[in-house]
């Protein structure tokens, strides 16, 4: 009779044991459960980090930086781009260095608010890839140059950065062997460009990966001329004036 009491003892304390965890369970279920957004927070959501990367991309710096230092404008001459490549046909090294950092942390940015911007409304990693892939839009196709930007490169490079800075240190890896090699910027650019999304994916960084794929299909069709011209042996080498 004794061990028959004991094990209904026993019984009835885990019993009650958890019946009185699972309120306290539920309630905190109920409590962390994020509410769901609204069809206008769905809205912001995606579309905040997207004006915010495309505004940030759209900034022309290789055009408004030989502007300041008095050389005209960066489009009559050379290739015509508005990128650091052509900004070193010039002559000048220092602002071409400068064209380079300025497009490739605006892309960087452009990924830093466009975390915290999807972050508000539990969207983080959406609202960074976003961004991204708008301030690179931004720089290749700025409303206020008629659409008519650069070819994206240093952009490329800021938003794989902030994205995955290993990313952005592959990337500048292969370009900085080819360009050593061949002395070609495009050819370097575009090698590196097409190797990067598969090593991306490889390493595991998959939404990363397709967003690189995708610039990198941009980008490439962005260097038409220049693939014809690298085809002729035509393609004017690194540090060549126009």
């Amino acid at each position: 009779m004794h061990r028959i009491s004991s094990v209904f003892f026993f019984g009835g304390a885990l019993v009650a044991g958890s019946l009185t965890a699972a309120p306290i369970a539920t309630a905190d279920a109920f409590t962390l459960a994020p509410a769901p957004l609204s069809t206008f927070e769905v809205i912001a959501a995606y579309l905040l980090p997207a004006a915010v990367g495309y505004l940030l991309g759209s900034i022309p710096f290789g055009l408004l930086l030989t502007r300041l230092s008095g050389l005209g404008d960066i489009r009559s001459i050379g290739s015509g781009n508005i990128g650091a490549t052509n900004v070193l046909r010039t002559g000048h090294k220092g602002l071409a260095a400068l064209t380079l950092l300025l497009d490739a942390l605006k892309g960087t940015l452009a990924v830093i608010l466009g975390y915290r911007i999807g972050a508000h409304f539990g969207l983080a990693t959406d609202g960074s890839l976003i961004a991204g892939l708008a301030a690179f839009l931004g720089h290749i196709f700025p409303a206020w140059l008629g659409f008519k930007g650069g070819k994206g490169v240093a952009t490329y490079i800021g938003v794989v950065g902030g994205l995955i800075w290993p990313g952005a240190l592959i990337f500048c890896g292969l370009w900085l062997a080819t360009a050593v090699a061949t002395r070609y910027s495009s050819l370097s650019a575009l090698i590196a460009s097409v190797a990067t999304p598969a090593i991306l994916f490889a390493l595991g960084y998959r939404p990363e990966a397709l967003l690189a794929l995708l610039m990198t299909l941009l980008l490439l069709w962005k260097h038409e001329a220049n693939i014809r011209r690298l085809l002729k042996g035509e393609e004017p080498k690194i540090g060549a004036k126009a």
